[in-house]
């Protein structure tokens, strides 16, 4: 790879310094592209071939086709010329103006005349720049131009002979000089690493990587829109707390210098969206950036975003409801259908999603029923015999989910709620009246991932107090993702929160399902990568 990049090196340098050149030329000129401060821009791309096209359709639309039957070669090809220019001087005569502006991707220049294609928000739009119509010294000043310029251009549209729909520019705008060079292509696995590192050039150089988040955002947006149909207010949370609780994670620490305190940052939204319920808000939710110190995979990184919300008066029956209608609404519409397809699979978002209790697909993956299994022993000896590790102090609980995920996640491709959590692995979820060794919780899973997590909230603050003995006693023992006692979070609950259902999203998870990508990395605009030492940038 060195090797590599010292052979390109000088290259580059040397077509920067010439840009360089080009851009102190312009400004002793007094043509300083940066001294630009804006620029009125009338119209996208995606807009200008709608427009043009709906102009065409009321001009030119029972004008029958070219019929060239029975003519030679030559005489066809003017027959189709004569035809194109008749269309273009009906065209021209009532002609749209149009302004629009964008980074120049590619460029031909050929004598008095030149192509050149703009990539704005939308797409792209070829521009045919000719001396005649802009004048010898902007055109002069075009021909110097650099592909990754910005431009702002002013004309009418027209369609070219090969039928593409472009802009006749009458001016043009150099409105920001690259001076780096943009690579010749920007995909292949050995460049995922600068893609990620250099976003920028990812979204310009790879249209379907602008695509996955501008989908990503129409996700968000829809989410917010679907619950505000069921009377959800969006709340903040503090971001920055002193007992990062919610959720089995790693916190990140730092010190607060003006209160001399050492705070970290938050983990999950639960706790304080509960004390909000408790306060009467009844129903809130929150979509907010989360941190656990832990390491990064196709499904992790250290920071993501976490969509929670809880409602009063439910429990996790409702919460089901509201996820299977969640889900759905969103394939809907930003899919556009319920059938979706994630790496050559299809997930059925439109059939009633499956219902499993834990013990039960467990023994439908595993062959082993749990719910006869009485001991912790008898559990720990299961483990031993079929090759799973624990930990000393795992319980029978503990076992469950292991087994759990060693031998059904993988089975879990079409929506499947798994049901009834053990109660040790699940501190803050009522117990099941009519079991107490389990709760009432579930997890969504599609494509074998996790995708929510979700519980009848436990209400009972005594049990609650007796569930973060517990999590304190874990930590005691090495647990470095058990929660610990939340005074004031339990001062809340005795004051009385109602029934309450809850629910937690991963965001990246649901944009990675929706947008059939790989890895967690190619939905987060920015994700975390470890810094490049000086030889290496």
């Amino acid at each position: 790879m060195g090797d590599n990049k010292s052979a390109q090196q000088p290259d580059v340098n040397e077509q920067i310094k010439v840009r360089m050149e080009k851009l102190k030329n312009l400004q002793d000129a007094g043509k300083d592209p940066f001294q630009i401060t804006k620029y009125d821009v009338t119209h996208h791309t995606d807009e200008i071939r709608a427009i043009y096209e709906a102009h065409e359709k009321e001009l030119l639309g029972d004008r029958p086709a070219v019929n060239t039957e029975g003519l030679d070669e030559q005489q066809a090809r003017e027959a189709v010329t004569a035809d194109y220019n008749e269309r273009r001087a009906i065209m021209d005569a009532s002609p749209i103006n149009v302004s629009f502006a964008g980074r120049m991707m590619f460029k031909r220049v050929m004598g008095k005349a030149s192509f050149c294609n703009i990539a704005d928000l939308k797409g792209r739009m070829q521009a045919y720049i000719s001396r005649d119509a802009i004048g010898e010294e902007a055109y002069a000043d075009f021909k110097k131009s650099d592909i990754g310029d910005i431009f702002g251009i002013k004309g009418f549209i027209f369609r070219t002979k090969t039928g593409e729909i472009s802009v006749h520019a009458e001016e043009i705008t150099l409105l920001s000089k690259s001076l780096q060079v943009l690579p010749e292509k920007f995909h292949g696995i050995t460049d995922t690493d600068m893609r990620y590192r250099q976003r920028y050039v990812d979204l310009i150089m790879n249209p379907e990587v602008k695509e996955t988040f501008v989908k990503r955002s129409k996700i968000i947006k829809e989410i917010r829109r679907f619950l505000d149909g069921r009377d959800f207010m969006e709340v903040e949370t503090p971001t920055l707390v002193s007992n990062a609780g919610g959720a089995a994670a790693r916190p990140f620490e730092t010190h607060y210098n003006a209160l001399d305190e050492d705070v970290k940052l938050r983990i999950s939204l639960e706790l304080y969206l509960k004390r909000l319920i408790v306060g009467g808000l009844e129903r809130v939710y929150e979509i907010g950036r989360v941190y656990r110190n832990e390491g990064v995979d196709t499904r992790h990184n250290p920071e993501f975003t976490l969509m929670e919300l809880y409602q009063a008066y439910t429990d996790y029956e409702g919460m089901m409801e509201l996820t299977e209608s969640m889900f759905r609404h969103l394939a809907e519409t930003v899919c556009g259908t319920t059938k979706i397809t994630y790496n050559g699979t299809e997930i059925d978002l439109g059939k009633p999603f499956r219902r499993l209790t834990m013990n039960d697909a467990i023994k439908e993956y595993a062959g082993v029923d749990f719910d006869t299994i009485k001991t912790d022993e008898e559990a720990k000896a299961l483990a031993k015999e079929r090759g799973i590790e624990f930990e000393e102090r795992h319980t029978k609980g503990d076992i469950i989910n292991l087994f759990f995920e060693e031998y059904c996640e993988e089975n879990l491709i079409q929506p499947t709620f798994i049901m009834d959590h053990p109660l040790a692995i699940s501190p803050l979820t009522k117990k099941k009246p009519s079991d107490p060794e389990k709760v009432e919780r579930f997890e969504l899973f599609i494509n074998t991932w996790e995708m929510c997590n979700a519980y009848s909230e436990l209400n009972d603050p005594i049990d609650q107090r007796e569930r973060f003995a517990q999590q304190d006693k874990n930590a005691e023992n090495g647990d470095e993702e058990a929660q610990h006692t939340d005074e004031d979070f339990l001062n809340a609950l005795a004051v009385g929160m109602p029934p309450t259902g809850g629910i937690g999203y991963g965001i990246d998870r649901l944009v990675m399902l929706l947008t059939d990508s790989p890895a967690i990395r190619d939905v987060l605009l920015f994700p975390t990568m470890k810094t490049l030492s000086k030889e290496n940038q």
